[in-house]
């Protein structure tokens, strides 16, 4: 499978979000691919982190910045693992939009702000470009720094608004301001491999991945 995390919005979390699916996925036997497609290339450097403390299990990772070798690149070595995640940088790149013609499934994160929720409309338009080659591309919109608490009036009114969007499918499982997510991607590793173990940020990161990859077990 290939998941494009993705966002023309900067600083909603998608390089943290794609690097815990990966050691998720990679976790349970799967062989993963992590493509950083931003010129910043967090991604990488992440992954370079977890090589440098011999981490297991390993992930394979490339940077590729530019839409046409994206494209190239994914089409000629996708096929070589069990899951792709690609890493998009936070702008309309041509990195974002080629993955998106590669992807089966668009994961885009936002923040409980008015302007992450309004990036969502260009997020749309470039969805509704991509069906046009892609038609099979689900679009999922995923709650990531969510405020802690059930009742918080800023998650509900984003979540509210992301419904508004036909393009999109919301999902109910935020990913909370959590520091374990912060801190355990900022030493390569994911909330399931950090310690102290966080239970409720492993918990979310199991529900989120279980409907991005449309399978029942968790991770531990």
């Amino acid at each position: 499978m290939i998941v494009t995390i993705g966002n023309t919005k900067g600083g909603v979390g998608k390089t943290t979000i794609a690097l815990n699916l990966a050691i998720a996925r990679a976790r349970t036997g799967r062989d993963v691919w992590l493509v950083d497609g931003d010129r910043q290339g967090t991604a990488q450097a992440a992954i370079a982190l977890r090589a440098e403390s011999a981490q297991v299990p390993a992930i394979a990772c490339a940077t590729y910045p530019s839409g046409s070798t994206l494209r190239s690149q994914v089409l000629h070595q996708s096929a070589r693992f069990d899951d792709t995640i690609i890493d998009a940088g936070g702008r309309d790149s041509t990195a974002l939009r080629a993955a998106l013609v590669l992807s089966d499934v668009l994961l885009v994160p936002f923040q409980p702000r008015s302007y992450d929720v309004w990036a969502l409309d260009d997020m749309a338009e470039l969805v509704e470009e991509a069906h046009t080659v892609r038609e099979g591309l689900r679009a999922l919109a995923v709650l990531n720094c969510a405020d802690p608490g059930d009742r918080s009036r800023d998650n509900s009114e984003a979540a509210a608004a992301v419904g508004e969007i036909a393009r999109f499918e919301y999902l109910a499982t935020p990913l909370r301001r959590r520091k374990a997510f912060a801190n355990a991607a900022g030493a390569g590793l994911s909330v399931l491999e950090i310690m102290p173990r966080d239970k409720k940020a492993i918990d979310e990161l199991n529900a989120l991945v279980r409907i991005v990859f449309n399978i029942n077990s968790i991770v531990l």
